[in-house]
C-alpha cells in the first residue's frame, strides 16, 4: 500500500505540465505544434529558449518535489527503504507527465521528470548524468540520443551504487529498485520509439539552442 501511496503522490505532482501551462499563457496548445509532445524540446523548438529553460525547470522540480514530500511523510516510519519509496515517487511523476489524465493521457516523455530523480537521489548519479547528456547533446545536438544514453546510465549506476551500499536498501529491495528502474527506461525508450527509427535512419531532428546562421 505505501508504495501505491508514494507513486500516487507522485502522479498528482506530475499532473503540473509545464509546456502545455506555458503554451496556454500564450495562446496555443503546445501538443498541437511541432512534434506534438508536451515536453521540453517541442517547447524549445516552438516557443523558444526561455520556453525550454522554463519547461525543463518545471517538469524537473516536479519530480523532486515528489520526493521531497514522501521523504518528509515517511523517512522515520520507512528509513530502511525510503531510496526505493523516493523512486516509486518519481516514477510516479513520470507517470503523470506522461499521461495526464486530464489532458487524455497525452503529455511528455517524461525525460526532464527523470532529471528530478537523478538530481535528488544521489549526487554522483547527478553529476554523470549530467555529463552525459550534455556532452551527447554539444556533441550530435540530438536531444533523444542524450536521453536515452542517460537511462542506460541510470540503469548502471543504480545497480552499481546499489551493491556499494549507497541506497541502504536489503538485497530484496534492491531487486525491486532495479526492476523499478529498468521499468521506466522500458518506458522511455517506447516512448521515444519514432525517434530511435529517425536515428537510425539518420533522420533525427537536431536541435539548436540558438538558430544556425
Amino acid at each position: 500500500m505505501i508504495r501505491i501511496i508514494c507513486l500516487f503522490i507522485g502522479y498528482l505532482c506530475g499532473l503540473f505540465q509545464t509546456s502545455y501551462i506555458y503554451g496556454r499563457l500564450h495562446g496555443i496548445d503546445i501538443r498541437e505544434h511541432g512534434s506534438g509532445n508536451a515536453g521540453t524540446t517541442n517547447a524549445l523548438r516552438t516557443l523558444g529558449l526561455k520556453a525550454g529553460l522554463i519547461t525543463f525547470l518545471g517538469d524537473t522540480l516536479k519530480t523532486i518535489l515528489a520526493i521531497v514530500i514522501v521523504n518528509l511523510l515517511f523517512r522515520d516510519e520507512y528509513s530502511h527503504m525510503i531510496k526505493l519509496l523516493a523512486m516509486y515517487a518519481g516514477a510516479g511523476a513520470i507517470l503523470g507527465h506522461n499521461f495526464p489524465f486530464y489532458l487524455k493521457f497525452k503529455g511528455g516523455k517524461g525525460i526532464a521528470a527523470t532529471a528530478g530523480i537523478v538530481l535528488s537521489f544521489d549526487m554522483i548519479m547527478a553529476i554523470l548524468g549530467i555529463i552525459t547528456f550534455f556532452s551527447t547533446f554539444f556533441l550530435t545536438h540530438y536531444v533523444s540520443l542524450g536521453s536515452l544514453l542517460v537511462y542506460i546510465g541510470l540503469m548502471i549506476e543504480t545497480v552499481v551504487l546499489g551493491q556499494l551500499g549507497f541506497f541502504g536498501l536489503s538485497q530484496s529491495l534492491l531487486y525491486e529498485l532495479y526492476a523499478l528502474v529498468f521499468a521506466l527506461a522500458v518506458l522511455a525508450f517506447y516512448k521515444h520509439r519514432t525517434n530511435i527509427k529517425r536515428l537510425l535512419s539518420h533522420t533525427e531532428n537536431k536541435t539548436y539552442l540558438k538558430e544556425k546562421k
